[in-house]
């Protein structure tokens, strides 16, 4: 799949959703707790500007990394902060540029070389998945937030893919042991057909759809509200852990229920 291509389709389709917002819109709440839908798009402007330093100047990068150690729990919501307190269309325009600067310096990066990030190293391809299933994931909470339904593509493949590829990470950011097998799990994707990792005959499973899978993996949902199924111990406590992005785990989503 051309995640670099898919990368640059689904920020266009955030950006058409967000470019003619007014500003008391781009003041709204979110269901991100402190981020109205300007923190939102700043983030993804200063996440942005951060893979561009990994791709194009490591030790800088390296020094970024150096302040999020010295303030773990604080220094996304401070780079969103900071981003927010910006004009709306500057904080567009800073993200439309970011964005297509780091496109250009993905498309140049040798297949082969990885680059530093928060978490571990990461090719260029996998950096651009990364920034597609964060796109993906700050873009539905600004649809929530406008009550807008986005149909869902087949780009959740590239969702999918690195939060199966991060469950040893989701127990490990929890303090747990990683599981010794692998889990097989099969998910129904958007044209109905089956989206399948993992071997065959594990014992340990996940079944459902694939939105439910990638709203799960990045947190956008509970998983009480989803119809996603887990065979196994081990598999059933994943989903209840499972995170496809780097950092602490946070809150997450209370249930539908609760949240009213």
């Amino acid at each position: 799949m051309d995640v670099f291509g898919d990368l640059e389709r689904e920020s266009e389709e955030l950006d058409a959703l967000v470019g003619e917002l007014s500003e008391e819109q781009w003041a709204l709440a979110t269901p991100a707790v402190g981020w109205t839908i300007a923190h939102q798009i700043a983030h993804l402007a200063w996440t942005d500007r951060s893979a561009l330093l990994a791709v194009t100047d490591p030790d800088a990068f390296a020094r970024e990394v150096e302040k999020a150690l010295s303030a773990p729990d604080r220094f996304v919501d401070e780079g969103a902060e900071q981003g927010a307190a910006r004009p709306p269309a500057r904080i567009l325009a800073d993200w439309r540029a970011g964005r297509q600067a780091l496109a250009t310096a993905l498309d140049a990066a040798p297949a082969k070389t990885r680059f530093p990030w928060y978490g571990p190293p990461m090719s260029a391809a996998s950096m651009a998945t990364a920034r597609l299933m964060e796109t993906w994931a700050h873009g539905q909470d600004i649809a929530d937030t406008l009550g807008v339904v986005r149909p869902p593509t087949d780009r959740l493949r590239h969702v999918v893919r690195i939060g199966v590829r991060t469950r040893d990470f989701a127990f490990g950011v929890h303090g747990l042991p990683a599981p010794a097998e692998e889990f097989r799990v099969e998910l129904t994707g958007p044209a109905d057909d089956l989206w399948t990792y993992g071997p065959e005959g594990a014992p340990q499973r996940v079944t459902g759809p694939a939105l439910d899978f990638c709203l799960l993996v990045t947190r956008r949902a509970h998983r009480a509200d989803l119809a996603l199924r887990a065979e196994g111990p081990d598999a059933d406590r994943w989903l209840d852990i499972a995170q496809a992005f780097a950092g602490p785990p946070g809150a997450g989503r209370p249930p539908e229920g609760d949240a009213q």
